[in-house]
């Protein structure tokens, strides 16, 4: 694992993500600062830093726990686009968007786990 997590194309896509979630909540209103604004940003950043912190650690079991924690926030993420567009806070374009994002950062994250798991089993074996 001796390449950065800068490398890895699935923190440079939850890292866009964390960006675009940024943005598509700065209209919100000022009354949801501290509600689905604040828990879309955490989740947002939850996921990338997760991905960043997991490659870090010093071993594979340990990233693809970090990676799980992403997968999580992700979904997360998901599931609160869905509610901030139901309650007009995003456009269901700007929504679509981040669910759509949402589900190719969680497609990379799987075949990630999925490959980090077979080399852990090949190394074990």
């Amino acid at each position: 694992m001796g390449n950065s997590y800068r490398d890895l194309i699935v923190w440079q896509r939850a890292k866009a993500l964390a960006v675009n979630v940024y943005r598509a909540t700065e209209p919100f209103p000022k009354a949801e600062l501290f509600g689905l604004t604040s828990q879309m940003r955490r989740a947002g950043i939850s996921a990338v830093s997760n991905i960043a912190e997991g490659q870090g650690r010093a071993t594979s079991g340990e990233f693809i726990q970090f990676l799980g924690n992403a997968r999580g926030s992700v979904l997360e993420l998901n599931t609160q686009a869905e509610v901030a567009m139901e309650l007009g806070f995003l456009t269901s374009n700007v929504a679509e968007n981040l669910m759509r994002d949402c589900g190719e950062v969680l497609l990379l994250l799987n075949r990630l786990m999925t490959s980090l798991r077979a080399k852990k089993a090949n190394f074990e074996a």
